[in-house]
Parts: C-alpha cells; structure tokens; sequence
C-alpha cells in the first residue's frame, strides 16, 4: 500500500508518519520508484502500537524507542518485555526526603517480600504505593494488612487474568499492545467497576439505591 492509504488505514497523518520514520520508530517502506514507497502489514501494525503509546500511554518517544527496541529483539524474554512497557508507562514518583516516606517504602517493601510477590525494587509501583500508605497515614487511616488484603486479592486475581490471556507464539508487538490496554484503559475500568460497586454495597446496607 501507499503512503496515502497507509494514512487512512492507521489514522494518522501522512506528516505523522513521515515523522515516525524519520525518528527510525517506523521502517522505511520498499522504493517502488524515485519519490514512491510501498508499505505492508508489518507497517500498519507497528504505527497502531505507536498510536497506543503516544495516546494511551502518553509516553516520549525516547520511551517508545525503547520499547519497540525491547519488541524487535528476540533475546528479550516476554517478561522483560513487560517490564520495559509498564516501567515506560510509569507512574513516576519522585521520592522526598522524608523520613515518613522511608517508614511507607519500607512497609511496601515489607509487604511484598511477605506476600511473596517477584517485583523488582525499581518497580515504580512501589513508589506509589508508599505514597498512598504516607497519605493514608496523614488523614489518620492506619495500613495494615488486614485492611489491604481484600485490595491484595482482587489485584492478584486481575494479574492473573491479563497474563493468562497472553497467548504463546503471539507477535510481539500485539502482545506489548494488550500490556498497555490492560495497565492503562482497564484500570480505569477497574476504578469505575469499584465506585459502582461501593454505590450497590451502600444501597444493600443502608438502604435502597435510586433509579
């Protein structure tokens, strides 16, 4: 196909393409003459991983640079490569001097090596879980396990949901597109499914909701 359908079919810009070449994120397409280039699949599925990057996961494109780096190379294991995705993706704390921080990382720390979980220490989860355990704390909302282990479960069970639907000898790239779906747009799928849920719990025990 020609650069012009390429457009149409992706939804993006023939500038924007252009753009991604020119950056080295997207191949040159095949010279079919002196100003023409011929462009495949391979094509249209690389800038739809591109698109989802920039537009959900709002990242840089020295970001997605990395990641589609971490996609083409095949010594990268898939676990790694889920790494490099939703560290790209963040959130990114940056983490006071405090010493109430300290206390919070080392309880996520603590939480983690008790549940048993295989995170990395540069996780930059638990930076925000600390953050939320110093706010909790601020308000005067003690953490304990206790309190947390519903959370623990539920987001235990979602994990284990989104990597089972990997599926093996999938291309890679699909594969890094699914990740970012699921850390970005089905999170926020999570956190409205908790509010409506926490407005049902509230009709059944204190009453009757309206509408």
């Amino acid at each position: 196909m020609q650069i012009s359908e390429l457009s149409d079919r992706s939804g993006l810009t023939v500038q924007t393409i252009k753009f991604y070449i020119r950056e080295e994120l997207l191949p040159k397409g095949t010279a079919s003459g002196a100003t023409r280039a011929e462009y495949d699949e391979g094509h249209l599925e690389r800038l739809r991983l591109i698109r989802a990057l920039r537009e959900v996961g709002d990242l840089p494109v020295a970001a997605i640079r990395r990641i589609l780096a971490a996609v083409e190379n095949d010594a990268v294991g898939m676990h790694d490569l889920f790494g490099t995705t939703q560290y790209a993706i963040g959130p990114h704390v940056t983490p006071p001097d405090d010493p109430h921080w300290r206390a919070a990382r080392q309880d996520v720390d603590a939480l983690i090596a008790e549940l048993g979980w295989h995170v990395t220490d540069r996780a930059p989860a638990r930076d925000l879980l600390a953050q939320t355990f110093v706010a909790l704390r601020r308000l005067g909302f003690p953490v304990t396990l206790t309190d947390l282990r519903p959370y623990v479960h539920a987001a235990a069970e979602v994990a284990e949901h989104e990597i089972g639907r990997v599926t093996d000898g999938a291309p890679r790239s699909r594969t890094v597109h699914s990740m970012l779906v699921s850390t970005v747009l089905y999170e926020q799928v999570l956190t409205a499914l908790h509010r409506l849920a926490q407005e049902d719990a509230s009709a059944r025990r204190f009453g009757t909701a309206e509408g």
